[in-house]
């Protein structure tokens, strides 16, 4: 934290006039002593952006569009500077401010940079991405963006403080930011500013997060509200909302439960179930209606449950997961997604991805019992990094020399409490669809859209299912809620099919909800 320094100057004594025997004695003089000067404080450094001109063809149509990269200095409420907030803002050239949507969006971690959205779907370049190949070897390639939403909205493509181009500055400390709600209200805290900054209070308005972006925008857009700022829409895209109810690695039998069915689509996909295959949307509700009906009960009444309940909830976990009756009965029916990855293919050498579960990729050992990498990142991650640099640098021309932070490592650091709206006060572990139910309630014409993967075991598409259901909303705020779902992952727009139909939903939600 910056620190005042103050100086102290030491008086010298004065000399004191005395009388004795007709005789002026002067008094002595104490040397005044010198104070180490400190070292003076590092500026604070200001925001800086860079504007670049551009044009995209959008589906045939030509589009002329501002993009300004760079940073905005955020204060707190005495107005002391505490954060650079990096930024990316692509703004149609002479369009009506007040008409115009716009969308900021970021993707989750927590400590995850937005160049995975940036660069994988929503800007007007995108990597050029082989699907189900490793996209480890140059030259990487940035291609416009055919599916690109500029030609429905704005976009602003925010950084976290702890990722990209964003840090704590000034009085700012990491634990500032660093935590589900002291996130929220900075991510909050950073679009009302942008709103000033740029007069788009008038604008339709939406929130786009990815992953743990989905934790943050339930809690984004209650504490919009305090600001009065009304959102026109929420996307999530493949959302983490219930720290619980969507966390395998905690010994929550709900959480194995909205597991399973991720668990049958990638057993599916690997040809991993009987023959002969059904088709994939047959397959799954088979799976859905086991969870429901046979495994969840067995789960809930632990103990209690009889040999023959068991024993039927074996066989079908056999069935639906490709992984033998014997292996589940070791794991006591409960298997997290890491476990479940590592063994489904071992006998061919392999272990699957986490974020998609279509990848597969060798197995460092044939012993192991959780994965050590997904395979999945690694086939990924280096045309991500490689083409987003280049872009930034180079084509938005932002000048440094800083590394663009992909992952802030901010996990093990994050303060997982939180502040819900509920009368419950603070929760150890955070479900903001909490607060989403309390915007959605408030804010009546308020809009959500889901995009989920069937191929996604980072947020099975069995978890998101379960908190869109266990919102406490009434019958008709409800029907404001829209899931669509896609035959990818984690990130669905890798897949090309997949990355159309993205494209289609967001479009057809976003003039849906805008005008």
């Amino acid at each position: 934290m910056t620190k005042h320094v103050r100086f102290a100057a030491l008086l010298a004594l004065l000399s004191v006039p005395l009388l004795a025997a007709a005789q002026e004695v002067p008094a002595k003089e104490t040397p005044a002593k010198e104070t180490p000067a400190k070292p003076s404080e590092p500026p604070v450094p200001e925001a800086k952006t860079w504007v670049t001109k551009h044009r995209i063809t959008i589906g045939g149509a030509p589009l002329a569009y501002t993009a300004t990269a760079g940073t905005m200095q955020i204060r707190d409420d005495k107005d002391e500077p505490v954060a650079l907030f990096g930024y990316t803002a692509y703004t149609k050239d002479g369009a009506d401010r007040v008409t115009r949507p716009i969308v900021f969006a970021y993707n989750g971690g927590p400590g995850s940079a937005s160049a995975w959205l940036h660069v994988g779907v929503l800007g007007p370049k995108r990597a050029q991405i082989a699907d189900l190949e490793p996209n480890t070897r140059g030259p990487f390639r940035l291609i416009e963006n055919d599916v690109t939403i500029l030609d429905r909205a704005d976009l602003v493509m925010i950084d976290p403080v702890g990722t990209g181009f964003s840090r704590p500055i000034g009085k700012g400390e990491g634990k500032d930011f660093w935590g589900v709600d002291q996130d929220a209200r900075s991510v909050a805290d950073f679009i009302v500013r942008y709103l000033n900054q740029n007069g788009r209070w008038s604008s339709p308005k939406y929130i786009l997060g990815e992953s743990y972006g989905g934790m943050r925008s339930g809690a984004v857009a209650y504490v919009l509200l305090g600001h009065n700022v009304t959102l026109n829409g929420v996307i999530l895209v493949s959302p983490y909302m219930d720290a619980v109810a969507g966390n395998a690695d905690l010994p929550v039998d709900t959480a194995y439960v909205n597991y399973l069915t991720a668990y049958a689509s990638t057993a599916w996909y690997h040809k991993m179930i009987a023959e002969p295959r059904p088709d994939l949307q047959t397959f799954l509700r088979q799976a859905e209606a086991f969870a429901r009906d046979v495994y969840a009960p067995v789960l809930f009444k632990g103990a209690r449950a009889t040999a023959e309940e068991r024993r039927a909830a074996l066989e079908g976990l056999a069935r639906f997961t490709g992984v033998s009756a014997e292996y589940w009965d070791r794991a006591n029916l409960r298997m997290n997604e890491s476990r479940f990855l590592q063994e489904l293919l071992r006998a061919r050498g392999l272990v699957v991805g986490r974020i998609d579960t279509r990848y597969s990729g060798g197995n460092l050992t044939s012993i192991a019992e959780t994965m050590r990498y997904d395979p999945f990142a690694d086939a990924i991650a280096p045309a991500i990094v490689a083409t987003f640099n280049d872009y930034y640098r180079n084509e938005l021309q932002v000048e440094s020399d800083r590394e663009y932070r992909l992952s802030g490592g901010l996990y093990s650091k994050w303060d997982q409490g939180h502040d819900t709206p509920d009368e419950d006060g603070r929760s150890p572990v955070a479900n903001t669809g909490i607060d989403l139910a309390h915007t959605m309630v408030r804010n009546p014409k308020m809009k959500v859209l889901v995009q989920t993967g069937y191929f996604d075991l980072a947020c099975p598409y069995g978890a998101v299912e379960y908190f869109i259901n266990h919102l406490a909303v009434p019958d008709d705020v409800r029907r404001n809620i829209s899931v669509e779902y896609y035959e990818a992952g984690h990130m669905m727009y890798v897949h090309g099919p997949s990355r159309m139909k993205f494209k289609k939903d967001l479009a057809a939600f976003l003039d849906a909800t805008s005008r």
